[in-house]
C-alpha cells in the first residue's frame, strides 16, 4: 500500500548516513564521496513517481505488446536513452531490437572506462510491457478496462530510467560496460529477454551479473524480496556488504521459476538476481494504478540496484555462475537454515540469588544430570567453581558453558562446617561463545548460526539464530577452522560482524579467557 505520512526526521537522518557510508565503500573507487553522493541522491522518489505516472497513464492503454499504447511506451523510453547519450544497442544503430515482427526491446549500453574490463558487461533491465485492456487468460480482469500495470512493471522501469540517471552524474564511466535493457513481451512468456539471450548483440558469457526489477512498487513494511543470490558463489554477502537504506529488510529468497525476466539469464548460465516487493490484489487488474505506487519504497530500492550495478562494475573479480543453483530449492533452504534443537545443559540445577549472602543457592537439580552425578543437593550454596568465586548468576552460567571438564567445585552445605570441595563431571563440550553454526556452500567464509544457548555470551549480544558471521574482530576466515582458531584465541570482548536480514552489524561478546582450539 502507499504510504499514508511522509518520512519522519530521524527516517531522513538515517538515509543520509546511508548515503555517506555508501560513498565511503568500496564502491566510490573511481569516484570522489561528493560525486558518489550526488549519484544516490539524483534517485528520488519524485522523479521514479513521474515515470510510473507516464508509463501507468491511460493513454498507454495498457501497454500491451504490438499495440499502439506499447508503441507509444516504447517511444517515450528512446527518447529517454538518447538524450541521456547512451550507446544504442538494438538493431542497425537504434535503440530498439525487433523480434517476432511487431515486438521491441529497448537497449542501451553505458561503455566501461577500463581498457580490458569494459569487455565485460553489468546488465540490468525490466519488462515494460503489460496485459493492455485484460482477457482471460492474461488478467484477472474485469475485463474490457485498462490495465495501467503502475507495479507491473512501470515501476521496474522507472527504476532503470533512474539508474541510468544516476549514472550520468558520475565524473567518470564505471570500469565495466552497463547494458540498459527494457523488454517487450514479458508477459507473453519472457519472450524479450528470450530472444535477448538467444541472439545477443555481445557475448553472453561476458555478463558478469543480469539484475531484473519487476515489481518494485509496492514496498510493504521496509521490505525486499531478493531472488538469485545462489547463482554465483558469494552473491548474498555482495549484497550485503553493498551499502544500502539500513530500514530495508531484504528477504532472500531461493525460489528460481520462469516467471520473469531474470529466468532467460539463469538458463543460460548467467549469474542473475532479482528485485521484487510482492506479489498483491490488484496485480493483473486495472486497479495497478499509479496512485498506488509507494514511491519512496522505489527509492530505497532503485538505491540499491544502482549501487548492485556500480559495484559489480567496479570490483576487480567477477561472479563465475554456480550449476548446483540450478538443482536449489525452498525446500533446501529450510533444511540449510533449519535451527539446531536447544543444547542439553551441562550442569543441570537451577538456583537462586540472595545478595546479602555469597553465591547462589541451589533450588532443583535435574535427575541424571551432572550436577546429581556429583552429589550437589537442593539448598547448597555454591560458592566457587572453576577456581573462581561464584558471584552472579550471569557470570556463573557463562563459566559452565565454557569450563573444560571435570571442574572443581566448591559449595556450602546446611549442617556441614566446613565447605564440600567436588569434581563435578560437566555435559557436552565447552563453548566460549555459546553458539552454533553451519557452512554454507553457496557462501564461503560464512557461517550460519543454527542454536543461541540462553544465558550465553552470544545470547546477551543479542546473536540470533539466521544471523550470519562474516568476520571476528574484523578478520575474515575461510573456514571453521580458522573462525574457530579466532574464537578460542583473541581476548574479550569478542566483536563478531553479522548480516541479518541484508543488514551488518557489529556486536561485541564479553566472553571467558581463551580456549584452546582443540576443547571449544
Amino acid at each position: 500500500m502507499p504510504r499514508k505520512s511522509p518520512l519522519n526526521a530521524i527516517s531522513r537522518l538515517a538515509a543520509a548516513i546511508w548515503i555517506l557510508m555508501a560513498c565511503a565503500s568500496a564502491a566510490a573507487w573511481a569516484v570522489g564521496r561528493t560525486e558518489c553522493m550526488e549519484a544516490l541522491a539524483s534517485i528520488r522518489s519524485a522523479d521514479l513517481q513521474q515515470h510510473v505516472d507516464v508509463l501507468a497513464d491511460d493513454s498507454m492503454e495498457g501497454r500491451q505488446s504490438g499495440t499502439r499504447g506499447i508503441q507509444a511506451a516504447g517511444g517515450y523510453l528512446v527518447d529517454r536513452f538518447q538524450s541521456a547519450g547512451l550507446k544504442p544497442l538494438g538493431d542497425n544503430g537504434s535503440y530498439t531490437e525487433e523480434f517476432d515482427q511487431a515486438f521491441k526491446n529497448v537497449i542501451g549500453l553505458v561503455e566501461g572506462s577500463d581498457p580490458q574490463l569494459r569487455q565485460e558487461f553489468v546488465l540490468i533491465g525490466a519488462h515494460y510491457d503489460h496485459v493492455g485492456y485484460g482477457s482471460p487468460r492474461r488478467s484477472l480482469g474485469p475485463f474490457g478496462q485498462i490495465h495501467n500495470g503502475a507495479d507491473d512493471n512501470a515501476s521496474g522501469v522507472s527504476g532503470v530510467l533512474e539508474i541510468l540517471e544516476a549514472i550520468r552524474t558520475l565524473p567518470a564511466a564505471p570500469r565495466r560496460s552497463i547494458i540498459l535493457a527494457l523488454w517487450d513481451g514479458e508477459e507473453l512468456g519472457l519472450l524479450g529477454s528470450k530472444y535477448f539471450a538467444s541472439h545477443p548483440p555481445i557475448p553472453l558469457e561476458k555478463i558478469v551479473l543480469a539484475i531484473n526489477l519487476d515489481m518494485i512498487g509496492r514496498m510493504r513494511d521496509e521490505r525486499v524480496e531478493i531472488f538469485g543470490t545462489r547463482t554465483a558463489a558469494g552473491l548474498r554477502r555482495f549484497i550485503s556488504e553493498t551499502e544500502h537504506d539500513p530500514r530495508m529488510a531484504l528477504a532472500f529468497d531461493w525460489e528460481l521459476k520462469p516467471n520473469s525476466d531474470h529466468y532467460s539469464f539463469f538458463e543460460h548460465r548467467v549469474p542473475s538476481l532479482m528485485l521484487h516487493t510482492g506479489l498483491h490484489d490488484d496485480m493483473h487488474r486495472p486497479s495497478d494504478d499509479a496512485k498506488r505506487i509507494n514511491s519512496t519504497g522505489m527509492e530505497q530500492i532503485t538505491r540499491l540496484a544502482f549501487s548492485l550495478a556500480y559495484e559489480a562494475a567496479m570490483r576487480p573479480d567477477t561472479f563465475r555462475f554456480r550449476p548446483s543453483s540450478q538443482q536449489e530449492s525452498p525446500s533446501d533452504q529450510r533444511q540449510l537454515e533449519r535451527p539446531l534443537p536447544p543444547a542439553e545443559p551441562r550442569l543441570g540445577l537451577r538456583w537462586t540469588q540472595d545478595p546479602s549472602a555469597e553465591g547462589l543457592v541451589v533450588t532443583e537439580v535435574d535427575a541424571a544430570s551432572a550436577a546429581e552425578r556429583s552429589g550437589i543437593q537442593p539448598g547448597d550454596r555454591l560458592v566457587e567453581f572453576a577456581n573462581q568465586p561464584v558471584r552472579d548468576g550471569e557470570s556463573f552460567r557463562r563459566s559452565v558453558l565454557a569450563a573444560t571438564t571435570p571442574v572443581a567445585t566448591v559449595l556450602r552445605r546446611s549442617g556441614s562446617p566446613e565447605p564440600i570441595r567436588l569434581s563435578v563431571q560437566l555435559d557436552g563440550s565447552p563453548t566460549r561463545l555459546g553458539l552454533s553454526w553451519r557452512e554454507d556452500p553457496a557462501e564461503p567464509g560464512t557461517l550460519i548460526v543454527t542454536r543461541v544457548i540462553p544465558g550465553s555470551p552470544s545470547a546477551a549480544a543479542d546473536v540470533r539464530v539466521g544471523d550470519r558471521i562474516y568476520a571476528v574482530d574484523e578478520q575474515p576466515f575461510r573456514t571453521p577452522d580458522e573462525f574457530m582458531n579466532l574464537v578460542t584465541s583473541l581476548a574479550s570482548p569478542l566483536r563478531l560482524t553479522l548480516e541479518r536480514k541484508g543488514t551488518l552489524q557489529i556486536v561485541s561478546l564479553e566472553v571467558p579467557a581463551p580456549l584452546t582450539p582443540q576443547k571449544l
